[in-house]
């Protein structure tokens, strides 16, 4: 069975400081998945809250300019990037333009949370 999704901001809530759209788990997924996935959506010249948790995390990034801070360390990024952030290592996300919305999706395992309703 084919199971689509559509990254879509009008059904994300707010969380962390910014929109999320859950992703994986699903609530009627099958199985429980080894890793979750949302899709982010950070307003023109915002930052995330900061952020860490006991999972490794990655960001595919689909729109917009950013920075991560991540640790003490920072580093920029655009459209098409791929970021990995180690688990314990406390980040904040900045969207880089006064006009648009950055948007990425994050993958993180292992999954330590239950599904969204």
């Amino acid at each position: 069975m084919i199971t689509k999704f559509r990254i879509d901001q009008s059904v994300a809530q707010e969380e962390f400081g910014l929109a999320c759209q859950r992703l994986i788990p699903w609530t009627d997924a099958p199985e429980d998945p080894p890793l979750g996935a949302m899709a982010c959506f950070l307003r023109p010249g915002g930052s995330s809250l900061p952020d860490c948790h006991n999972q490794d995390e990655f960001m595919l990034i689909l729109d917009g300019t950013g920075t991560l801070d991540l640790a003490g360390e920072s580093t920029s990024f655009e459209k098409g990037d791929m970021l990995v952030l180690p688990r314990n290592q406390e980040h904040v996300v900045h969207n880089g333009s006064a006009d648009e919305n950055l948007v990425w999706v994050s993958l993180y395992w292992p999954l330590r949370e239950v599904p969204q309703s």
